[in-house]
């Protein structure tokens, strides 16, 4: 068996910690991942992983045997990336991380269009706001929104991402419109997990408030706060990408804007590599092209 492929099988499963993951990963069947798992203990002479019906773990040769693998797999990947298409035809494929927010509402649809301009391409989206090792996952481009993004990456801004302060007509009709954010003490308030949660700043004039809130409710993804606002449940703290069609056509009511929010930008983060792939530097080109006139 080719062990090359051996070894890109086995670190995702030691990555994933699951067989089954793997093979739907990698587009092969669960006996081909465990042949080919069981192909590199061979090589070896030892065993990598240490299986139950419950889960997956690495052996104290497998931790050794995956630091080497991703050494391998980074270095021929390099090599590869290094190496422009004569004929200039971008192949291959992509993985890309994304918040599901963000993912949901424009980067889909942008890497849609993208891949129509370069059909040899494939791209592997991951939507999610979890943290990555972007090396050991095999992330090619994290797509991120922060205000200090990790200084261990490269990160290139693509947008600025505006918030605004929202609530839907009818939940204001039912518990008053806040005047000034002090008032929203007394509210029922959506808290992001990641972004604020129970304590909200804003910034008018040079005038810094801090305002500690009530969060009836708390979710890792704005698109879920989203709708818990258009459903009456609440004040809640949205990016502009998600809200302003949902302003425009009166579903929500944008709440004191005359103060302002935290600024954050959205970032595409990739690892401190000295070359880029061909394909990684054409999609970072096309979206920081596509998102300089904010679609939203």
């Amino acid at each position: 068996m080719d062990r090359f492929t051996a070894m890109q099988v086995f670190a995702e499963v030691a990555t994933s910690g699951s067989f089954s993951a793997t093979a739907v990963r990698l587009d092969m069947s669960r006996a081909m991942v465990t042949r080919h798992v069981a192909h590199i203990e061979q090589w070896l002479g030892t065993r990598l992983l240490q299986r139950t019906t419950r889960r997956v773990t690495l052996t104290d040769a497998g931790e050794q045997a995956l630091r080497r693998c991703q050494q391998l797999l980074a270095l021929v990947a390099e090599a590869e990336d290094e190496i422009a298409p004569p004929d200039g035809v971008l192949r291959g494929q992509l993985r890309i991380t994304c918040s599901l927010s963000f993912g949901h509402a424009h980067l889909a649809a942008a890497l849609i269009d993208f891949l129509a301009l370069h059909p040899q391409l494939k791209i592997d989206l991951d939507l999610g706001d979890r943290a990555l090792n972007l090396v050991e996952a095999r992330i090619d481009l994290a797509i991120r929104i922060s205000n200090d993004p990790d200084p261990m990456l490269v990160a290139r801004p693509l947008a600025p991402c505006d918030s605004v302060l929202v609530a839907s007509p009818a939940y204001l009709a039912a518990h008053g419109t806040p005047q000034q954010p002090s008032d929203l003490a007394r509210h029922a308030c959506l808290g992001h997990a990641n972004f604020g949660r129970s304590i909200w700043h804003f910034t008018r004039d040079g005038q810094n408030e801090q305002v500690s809130v009530g969060t009836r409710m708390t979710a890792n993804d704005a698109t879920a706060l989203l709708h818990a606002a258009l459903a009456g449940g609440g004040i809640a703290l949205q990016p502009t990408y998600l809200a302003r069609t949902h302003i425009a056509s009166g579903a929500l009511r944008e709440l004191l804007p005359q103060w302002q929010l935290p600024p954050m930008k959205i970032y595409a983060l990739y690892p401190s590599r000295r070359h880029l792939s061909p394909a990684v530097r054409a999609l970072l080109d096309y979206l920081v092209q596509r998102f300089s006139t904010l679609p939203w």
